[in-house]
Parts: structure tokens; C-alpha cells; sequence
């Protein structure tokens, strides 16, 4: 099982070799590919082959490239993850709304409820008033509990000042984190025979991964959790570091303790067995470890 995240974020040069990823600095590094989930190249002054590209691609390997301000720009992600993918992609087109708005609610639900158990972790009050939304969720969330809920949330969590359009360390801690954890949920996608553009909710034309907005939300507290302990006043390598640390931490799921990466596929496959068999109980959701 793949589960190292790799992070080139100096000059070098990146090449294939046997089954290795060779990243060529003052000294040399192989990594054999069956042990790498994700691959960020947080360099501009980074050079890469094709070999190793497509091999990357071959092994379903997540790589996420970043600008000159180190911040997450890009991503790779191959044609065809499955062997069947002309199938499910057949199968996607024809999910109709019934179905998504079924789906969707389940996830917005979690989503909430995940955001109380944080707040209880952190000892908030508001975590009852969450609770309440969740019992006023009604089907397809037509009175849009998910966003009256991240408002308490985020007030609850970074004072009553706080707000997610400010420019501050906060704010990049989270986008970046949700950037990373989008990827790992378009990976999965990919991988399953699916294409990231058909969401269940969002559906924005200029939006790539409509289908990974939709599913990474009931991740998105682990994101949260890490800025809060993190209180980042500036966000620059050491914190994105600590940031990609969420991908190997532990949570429970299925009855199993598994690393995040992990839960993300589990969460991914029952998320498209549910959508396949039209059952709700096919879902599986993670639980923090504490």
C-alpha cells in the first residue's frame, strides 16, 4: 500500500530508474513508486522526464505541482484510472438527480457532524446548535443548512472576526490543506473509472472537479483541526509541511484504524457502490481518532 507524500521543494532533477523515483540534488534519492501516494513539486527550479511521468501516471500516483509561491496550482491526473472506464463513465452520465440529491444530503450531513464532534473536541457550545442542523436537514439541503452551519463553525473555531475571504495565515492554512486533500479525492476518482467534472451538487462549468468538491466535505475538519492546534501566524514551508502531515495521520473507518490517505479511498469506493446500488447504508464514514 502506497503512503509516503514526497515533497521536492528545492532545485533538482527528477527521473525514473527501475522502478525509482530519482530526485538528483547534492546527493541522490530513490523512493521505489509502490511506496508514493503524492508527489508535490513545490519548485519552479524543478526538472522532471517523461519517463517518470508516465510511469507517475501508470501507477495512479497523484502529482500536484505548485507556483512560484509555492502555493498548489496544478495537477496530473491520467486519461483512464480503470480498466472499465468507458463503462463508469456511461454509468456517471446517467446517475440521475434523485440519486446525487440522495447522496448529496448523506454527505452534507456528515460534513455537519463532523464539524460538532470538532467543536466538542475543542470544548464549543456551538456544537448543539449543529446539531440542530442536522435534524433541519431536508432532502437535497434546499434550505442550505451546510452554509448557516460553517458559519457558526468557522466563528466557533477563529473567533467572531473571522472571515474566510481575509487574506491572513488562517485562511492559507485551510486552502491549502483543502487543495491537497481535493487531489488525494480527484486521484481516487480517477482511479475508480470516473471523471472529476460530473459533481453530484456542484456543478460549475469552469470547475474541474466538481465531483471531488462534492465528495472531499466531510474531510475538510481534518483540515481545521490541524490550523487550530497549528494557530499558524505565518504560513510558509514548515507549516505546509505540518499541513501535508494530515495525509498520514490516523482516523477510524470500517471498523479500522487507517491513515487518512487510506480513508479517502475506503470513503471513495463506497461512496460509488452507494451511488451504483442506490443504498444509503453503503457509505462509510471515518471517525477521529482521539
Amino acid at each position: 500500500m502506497s503512503w509516503r507524500t514526497i515533497v521536492v521543494a528545492n532545485s533538482a532533477k527528477m527521473d525514473y530508474q527501475l522502478g525509482y523515483l530519482v530526485v538528483r540534488t547534492d546527493k541522490v534519492t530513490k523512493i521505489h513508486l509502490t511506496e508514493i501516494s503524492l508527489v508535490i513539486i513545490e519548485s519552479t527550479a524543478v526538472s522532471i522526464t517523461a519517463a517518470l511521468l508516465s510511469e507517475l501516471m501508470k501507477k495512479k500516483i497523484k502529482v500536484v505541482f505548485c507556483d512560484e509561491k509555492r502555493n498548489p496550482s496544478s495537477e496530473l491526473i491520467p486519461y483512464y484510472g480503470s480498466h472499465d472506464t468507458s463503462a463508469k463513465v456511461r454509468e456517471q452520465i446517467k446517475w440521475n438527480q434523485e440519486k446525487k440529491s440522495l447522496i448529496w444530503t448523506e454527505i452534507v450531513a456528515e460534513k455537519i457532524r463532523k464539524q460538532a464532534d470538532l467543536l466538542r473536541i475543542f470544548h464549543k457550545k456551538e456544537a448543539d446548535q449543529l446539531d440542530t442542523y442536522i435534524t433541519e436537514l431536508q432532502y437535497g439541503d434546499a434550505t442550505n443548512r451546510e452554509g448557516h452551519a460553517a458559519k457558526v463553525y468557522f466563528n466557533a473555531l477563529f473567533g467572531l472576526d473571522f472571515s474566510r475571504t481575509d487574506e491572513n495565515s488562517i485562511n492559507a492554512a485551510l486552502n491549502y490543506g483543502y487543495g491537497i486533500i481535493l487531489s488525494m479525492f480527484n486521484r481516487e476518482i480517477v482511479s475508480n473509472g470516473y471523471i472529476t467534472q460530473f459533481g453530484l451538487f456542484h456543478d460549475n462549468m469552469f470547475n474541474q472537479f466538481n465531483l471531488g468538491s462534492d465528495l472531499m466535505e466531510p474531510f475538510r475538519p481534518l483540515v481545521d483541526r490541524k490550523v487550530v492546534v497549528m494557530k499558524p501566524e505565518k504560513f510558509e514551508t514548515d507549516e505546509k509541511h505540518q499541513i501535508l502531515g494530515i495525509l498520514q495521520e490516523e482516523v477510524v473507518i470500517g471498523g479500522r484504524t487507517e491513515y487518512v490517505s487510506n480513508a479517502i479511498k475506503l470513503y471513495c469506493k463506497s461512496i460509488f457502490d452507494a451511488l451504483r446500488d442506490n443504498d444509503v447504508s453503503l457509505m462509510k464514514f471515518y471517525s477521529f481518532e482521539l
